[in-house]
């Protein structure tokens, strides 16, 4: 009995353990995004304090200015949020057909070269954006592609397709191909057996692969600093250089502006995170 009791207390303190280190660690990786969120409401004077003011008092100033309002002209909040939709949708949309497709082929068919071509999709997506930024500026401005919705597609499209290509053929590994060979004797083709049967065991995790996608779209900043120029196509990103001057940055305005950009991605994350949730632990519990 004192055995039993013993045992339980232990997996009771190491259960309290464990969920105390993880708010820790919650705690830490939170605390920029909090300290951005208060320094959106904080007056300028308080956000250059030394040592930092705790307990901020409320403003609404630079989210007014932003807007147009307190007798500065504003920022194009609105044109920047409409192209960042345009280009992270667009995108990602392009990128998950090629790349479900792409994953699809590589977990279920055979072809001369498959490792080759996996591998080299795999080193393509590890070089970083910032290495890729001049030469696509100088391939894009020869083709006259520069400060265009569609250039800045292409080049999500490029940088997205071999990560989906990645996740999406894990998930489709996971799926027995008895279930399309079964679909295909009860009278099937290869495309419906696909659609109507491996598909919907592999949404969530498609869903989870276009979630990736779509926040690195929406978050990129290298790729798009170089390749826009005017306001019809810069991205919300780009827009928090409006809020730097020659000696001077307007941390208020870049911090209600990164607000401004969080929020998209909140809800989104919100509205799908059973998909999300699901597509991570997809094919980790074996029955």
């Amino acid at each position: 009995m004192d055995l039993t009791l013993s045992h339980r207390n232990r997996k009771r303190g190491l259960k309290a353990l464990h969920f105390t280190a993880l708010f820790l660690v919650m705690s830490v990786i939170c605390i920029p995004g909090l300290w951005i969120v208060l320094n959106s409401f904080r007056p300028t004077i308080e956000i250059m304090a030394k040592p930092p003011i705790w307990s901020p008092s409320f403003t609404l100033d630079h989210y007014r200015a932003m807007f147009g309002g307190a007798g500065e002209g504003g920022v194009p909040v609105f044109k920047y949020f409409r192209n960042s939709m345009i280009i992270s949708i667009t995108s990602t949309a392009i990128a998950m057909l090629i790349g479900m497709s792409g994953g699809y082929a590589f977990a279920r068919y055979r072809f001369k070269g498959k490792n080759g071509y996996f591998v080299g999709l795999m080193l393509f997506r590890a070089v970083p954006g910032v290495a890729l930024s001049l030469p696509l500026f100088i391939v894009f401005a020869r083709v006259g592609i520069i400060d265009t919705h569609f250039g800045l597609i292409l080049a999500y499209v490029a940088m997205n397709v071999p990560f989906t290509v990645w996740l999406t053929d894990g998930f489709f590994r996971q799926i027995p191909k008895e279930l399309h060979e079964a679909a295909e004797i009860d009278g099937c083709t290869r495309w419906q057996a696909f659609w109507r049967v491996e598909f919907p065991v592999a949404r969530s995790g498609v869903a989870s692969a276009a979630i990736f996608a779509f926040l690195t779209s929406w978050n990129e900043f290298a790729l798009a600093s170089q390749l826009t120029r005017s306001v019809n196509s810069k991205t919300m990103p780009v827009g928090l250089l409006d809020f730097t001057a020659e000696f001077t940055i307007n941390w208020g305005g870049m911090c209600a502006l990164a607000v401004l950009m969080i929020i998209p991605a909140l809800v989104l994350t919100f509205l799908v995170q059973k998909h999300l949730i699901a597509g991570l632990t997809f094919g980790g519990v074996k029955g």
